[in-house]
């Protein structure tokens, strides 16, 4: 899914002396209270993460006594999802009116009728309906179908709710494409398909990956998240 990512990044933790014990897993503990929330900085939702410290180099902050700086190079798996993307998700509901998907078992996206191609149609069952193709009937969209959708609008407001559309080539149900569609068949087929896990390094791993420069970044470890959209230093 071209939408996650790997970035490397260099912040500032601030640790408690009461957790110098263990610097490391504090350092963790609180990268891991981003989790799952979009981050201006990261321009991404924080997926997973592994963390360098140089805890040889941590130092009193001024105005921070007694916490300790603790520089740190974190390497992250991020959601990005940008207009234009193709994205993945299960249905989780759907009605005449709209498809609504859950991405990555996280995200949520929402497909309006707009949205819809005009070559499929609705047809309304017991167990809440399905969309079927006018050229295949083969070709459903269902609840609990995997479909492929291109990205509309992103709200970070929302953590990322996701607008999507199925009106692009190459989109719908993603049991269908990967039978019908030849260049959807292609790209599974040649492995191009980019792994979701961060300790894995593929060619396409290494083509996106970014590095994030955030050494004036800072992490307070005792000062919880509160609103994603600050610009400020501290956290």
């Amino acid at each position: 899914m071209e939408a996650v990512r790997q970035a490397e990044a260099k912040l500032t933790v601030y640790v408690h002396p009461s957790n110098a014990a263990d610097v490391r897993r504090a350092v963790s503990r609180q990268l891991s209270t981003l989790l799952f929330t979009y981050e201006d900085r990261f321009d991404g939702v924080l997926l997973a993460h592994e963390v360098e410290v140089e805890s040889d180099k941590a130092k009193i902050m001024d105005g921070l006594v007694p916490y300790f700086g603790v520089p740190v190079h974190a390497s992250m798996l991020l959601f990005s999802p940008q207009p234009g993307m193709m994205l993945e998700g299960k249905v989780e509901m759907l009605g005449k009116g709209s498809i609504h998907a859950i991405v990555l078992g996280v995200f949520s996206a929402a497909i309006i009728s707009d949205d819809i191609s005009e070559t499929f149609r609705f047809k309304r069952r017991r167990d809440g309906g399905k969309f079927v193709s006018k050229s295949d009937k083969r070709h459903e969209i269902r609840k609990g179908s995997m479909i492929r959708f291109s990205v509309k609008r992103v709200d970070t407001e929302m953590n990322c709710h996701i607008t999507g559309s199925l009106v692009p080539p190459h989109t719908g149900s993603m049991l269908w494409l990967s039978v019908h569609d030849a260049e959807y068949a292609s790209e599974i087929n040649s492995g191009k398909r980019k792994s979701r896990n961060i300790n894995t390094k593929s060619e396409q791993d290494v083509q996106n990956h970014t590095t994030v420069n955030n050494e004036d970044a800072v992490i307070n470890s005792e000062r919880p998240w509160k609103h994603r959209k600050r610009n400020d230093a501290a956290i």
